[in-house]
């Protein structure tokens, strides 16, 4: 009997203890109840708007407190421009809480940049609290994509041999078929060890980085860079470039390229002399006389020589090619001489040189002219060479006299009287043609018996406006002008009078009231200083249709 009960004892005991497990198993909350996922593009275009939409949904039976949604973008997203940063939703966005059988969906859209088969991983997470339990609990999720595309082009432009200890040129060619708009781009190089910058085209920052501001899509560029490499013939150096955008200061790189050259014996030098200048700046409307040195620096002689000069460049008037010993025909852009005619093509010895020239005319207006360079492309026997001519913007001083105007009307007698005053107007103006110009001044010279009255128009200019009582010099401080200043439209004005009372010595002749006008000013393109001008005004005002011959002559 006592058997029986210890028994019934023991399994009571037992049956109360599962049944309690039971209970308290089916009170725990599972992390799988709430499902929480991230659907987008698994392959994704460089520029190219992604979504990413997040979705939740309670599939339990309990009500989850305090909900919080995080959600991190992949590396290098942006929105409008900007870093598109973490977002963090809470009971504003979500509510105090997720209910049984509560579902949502939230839309986060975005720029991603990164190179070409870049791995972009999205994640999210969501923090509750079942009803009921104290316990926070945590459900994640993440989507991966990759970039499939960068429609950028990036490419090198550079011979795959290359003449040791001798200059040469190579480009980096760049160009977007992107949806996105590109700003802030910097292409990057890394040269070889033994490689020597020279100059680039347009100009370097540090001579391994240039600023690229906006990149439009099927919109390119070039860069140009002129250096040397050093080594032993045989050997190999590499170049490397990059194609990236600066955000928040860091550097998101787009596009990389690598291209290898080898170092080989040069066997021919090759020069160029344009009138008599290696370092020539071209004037539209000039005659250019080309000389072409080569010299054999091998060790053996060179023999039945070619040698092809190919000119580019849209300022060139092609019509005008004169050669007395090359191969040119009218309207071509190159010429060619050959060792049938030219001696030192049929027969160079080692350290011999030769000489060949021909002439060819720049057009006089570059008003459509895009590109101010000049090219001449020397191929001669495996030898090739780039000569590289900027050509200098031109500025124009334009100077003018009246007596009849309407900028400050002017009085005295005309014809002028000695021993009376007479004030007159004159009126400067300055245009600027084919590049930028820095630091332009006017400055011309006022006769002994001629004063400025202090009348300026506009009035804005009178702060740039000074005279010299002692030199009688006036300079007019212009600034800097854009290219095609005044090309179109009326260019830079200034209006100033002047009081003209003559001499007795001038009675019965025209007289001066203002020498030349100068302009000057440092051409950016070129780097040099550039000036023009306008001739001296007398009293015969040709510009002023009022005023004859003889009512110029001095009473």
């Amino acid at each position: 009997m006592n058997k029986f009960f210890s028994f019934l004892i023991i399994l009571l005991l037992v049956a109360g203890i599962a049944g309690f497990i039971w209970r308290w198993q089916s009170n725990i909350y599972s992390k799988e109840i709430l499902r929480l996922e991230i659907l987008g593009l698994s392959e994704i275009t460089l520029g190219q708007e992604v979504e990413y939409i997040v979705r939740y949904k309670n599939n339990g039976n309990f009500r989850l407190d305090n909900p919080e949604l995080i959600f991190e973008p992949p590396e290098y997203s942006f929105k409008e421009g900007e870093i598109f940063e973490r977002q963090v939703l809470g009971p504003e966005k979500l509510g105090e809480a997720i209910y049984p059988g509560e579902e949502k969906t939230f839309s986060f859209k975005m720029t991603i940049l990164g190179k070409q088969d870049e791995i972009k991983i999205a994640r999210v997470s969501l923090t509750y609290q079942p009803k009921d339990l104290k316990a926070q609990y945590e459900s994640s999720s993440s989507f991966t994509s990759q970039i499939k595309s960068v429609p950028l082009t990036l490419e090198f432009d550079l011979p795959s041999k290359v003449a040791g200890g001798k200059d040469f040129i190579f480009r980096i060619n760049y160009f977007s078929n992107a949806d996105y708009l590109l700003t802030d781009l910097r292409c990057q190089i890394e040269y070889p060890f033994s490689f020597e910058f020279i100059n680039s085209l347009p100009k370097s920052i540090e001579k391994t980085e240039w600023d690229i501001p906006v990149l439009n899509k099927s919109e390119g560029g070039r860069i140009e860079i002129t250096g040397k490499l050093s080594g032993e013939v045989g050997e190999a150096r590499v170049f490397k470039a990059k194609l990236g955008v600066w955000k928040q200061d860091e550097f998101i790189l787009l596009k990389e390229i690598v291209k290898g050259v080898e170092i080989v014996r040069p066997f021919l030098y090759l020069r160029q002399e344009i009138n008599g200048n290696p370092q020539h700046m071209a004037l539209p409307g000039e005659w250019l006389h080309y000389e072409i040195y080569f010299k054999n620096i091998g060790e053996e002689s060179l023999n039945n020589l070619f040698m092809v000069n190919n000119l580019e460049g849209e300022a060139f008037d092609f019509e005008t090619i004169k050669s007395d010993l090359g191969n040119y025909q009218a309207g071509d852009s190159s010429v060619v001489f050959d060792w049938r005619k030219v001696s030192k093509l049929q027969y160079l010895i080692p350290l011999e040189e030769g000489k060949v020239e021909f002439w060819i005319k720049l057009k006089d207006d570059l008003g459509n002219v895009k590109n101010s360079i000049l090219r001449n492309k020397i191929f001669i026997g495996e030898a090739k060479e780039e000569f590289i001519t900027r050509i200098s913007s031109k500025m124009e001083i334009i100077q003018k006299g009246y007596f009849q105007d309407e900028v400050f009307g002017n009085s005295g007698p005309v014809p002028p009287a000695v021993g009376d005053t007479t004030t007159y107007t004159i009126m400067w103006q300055v245009k600027n043609y084919y590049s930028d110009v820095r630091n332009a001044k006017v400055k011309a010279v006022l006769p002994q018996n001629v004063e400025l009255t202090g009348e300026i128009f506009p009035e804005q200019e009178i702060s740039r406006f000074t005279f010299d009582s002692q030199s009688r010099e006036i300079v007019w401080s212009v600034g800097d002008l854009q290219k095609g200043t005044g090309i179109s439209k009326q260019g830079l004005t200034l209006a100033f009078q002047v009081a003209f009372t003559p001499f007795s010595y001038q009675r019965h002749q025209t007289a001066e009231i203002i020498r030349e006008a100068r302009i000057t000013g440092e051409d950016s393109w070129t780097e040099t200083t550039i000036e023009a001008l306008a001739p001296a005004i007398n009293t015969t005002l040709p510009d002023d249709p009022t005023i004859t011959n003889q009512m110029g002559v001095v009473r």
